[in-house]
């Protein structure tokens, strides 16, 4: 039941822009399927979804995985489409994003594995990066900014 339920979830965000709970939740009832919140939130915990801002400035659920091709190059979009501005406290790193798009932003730094950046914890729309050392930190600040303007 659990794994029929997380492909029709799979599908349904791959044929819809899903961009609440509440919708993903209505769309699994209309396929027969009998779920609560704390399920969707779960399965989308199990199934590594994030969201992303799409063309019109809204957001949609995606599966978030490292086996897929050219990957880091959907992290590096999704870290420009969340970015809004970062500053530095000696060895922390704060990101500002659009509302609600921390986490993608966060698992998308996380997932380019950028040298010095120890972890990230994110809101909503901050997040906070540890960075190895104060002057890593600078080094990562000048990654990130080359990332987001596009130099690699």
């Amino acid at each position: 039941m659990k794994i029929g339920r997380q492909s029709k979830i799979v599908e349904l965000i791959s044929k819809h822009n899903i961009e609440t709970q509440e919708e993903l939740a209505d769309l699994l009832v209309k396929a027969g399927y009998r779920v609560t919140q704390a399920t969707i939130s779960r399965d989308i915990r199990e199934l590594k979804l994030t969201k992303v801002a799409t063309d019109n400035g809204k957001q949609k659920y995606i599966v978030l995985t490292n086996q897929e091709s050219g990957m880091s190059e959907k992290y590096i979009r999704i870290l420009r489409d969340g970015f809004v501005s970062m500053d530095m406290a000696q060895n922390i790193i704060i990101v500002k994003t659009v509302s609600g798009m921390a986490m993608a932003v966060a698992a998308a730094l996380d997932a380019l594995h950028i040298e010095g950046i120890v972890g990230c914890i994110a809101g909503d729309d901050t997040i906070m990066c540890a960075i190895r050392t104060v002057p890593d930190t600078i080094s990562v600040m000048e990654k990130l900014s080359k990332l987001i303007n596009g130099n690699k």
